[in-house]
Formats: C-alpha cells, structure tokens, sequence
C-alpha cells in the first residue's frame, strides 16, 4: 500500500469512527475538515487539498455531512459559535437562489450552507489579486492567511 492511499485508510477509519457517534454536522465538520481538522493537516497545501477532494474518500465525507445536516441542532450546540458572512450578489442569482431554496423545501441558508460544502474546482474561482501576491504567499496554509487577514482588519 502506498503512502498515499495508506493515508487516506486512516482519514476512512477515523471518520467513520466519529461519524458513527452521531455528532451534529458542526462538530463533525470542524474536526474533520476545519483549519485544524483531520484533513486539513493531512493535506495541507491547496494543491494536496484539490487532489484529495477528487476521491472517493472525500466524496464519502460529504455524504457524511449531508447526512449529519438532516439532524435538527439541539439547543445546547454552543460549543461553537457561528458567522454571519455578507456576499454582494446580482439580483437574478438571489431570486434564483429563493426559488431553488422553495423547490428543496429548505431555506436559502442551508441551501448556501450546501453550495459552500461542495468542491469547487479551482478555474472557477477568480483570483482578484493573484498578480499582486509575492510568489511565497501561493503555498501559505489557510490557517496563516486567515490570521493575516484578521491582523490587516479585513
């Protein structure tokens, strides 16, 4: 067995263990595939994290999650504190988003909440400053991004 595929059995045990436990999805998700989760430090540059994300492994943690969303939070899940993000977005794609949310029979955060869990692949992501990025900036974790962001108050 190679090293690789030795890596993703122990990702496949791990999670199946703790999915097994039945934790809400958040838990379940942060420990998983948060910053600091099974995942992120088992492959922790983007491109490791884009080959990753092409397995059967990776699309078996979805499901995983899918499912854990279909359990209603209880009330006394405040072991993490949640976010409010703000997207500028053209009317048509809200309208869109409403009705697709109606046809689901679900709200358009948690139809969001879905779109943001999927892999998107990386053409499709436009880098607004990739040309003003220092070259050492390309490879940077996400953890040491996010904390740069934070020191910049952006």
């Amino acid at each position: 067995m190679t090293p690789a595929s030795e890596k993703h059995e122990e990702i496949k045990d791990a999670v199946e263990k703790l999915f097994a436990l039945k934790p809400d999805w958040m838990r379940f998700y942060r420990e998983v595939m948060g910053l600091q989760g099974l995942v992120r430090r088992a492959f922790p540059t983007m491109d490791a994290m884009a080959e990753f994300e092409q397995t059967e492994t990776y699309h078996e943690i979805q499901r995983m999650v899918t499912e854990l969303r279909k359990q209603p939070l209880s009330k006394e899940i405040e072991e993490e504190e949640t976010k409010v993000i703000t997207i500028r977005i053209p009317q048509s794609m809200h309208e869109a988003l409403r009705i697709e949310a109606y046809e689901y029979r679900t709200s358009m955060n948690k139809l969001c909440i879905s779109k943001l869990l999927k892999f998107i692949d990386t053409e499709h992501v436009p880098a607004a400053f990739e040309d003003q990025k220092p070259a050492a900036d390309k490879e940077k974790e996400p953890a040491a991004m996010e904390n740069e962001e934070s020191e910049a108050g952006l």
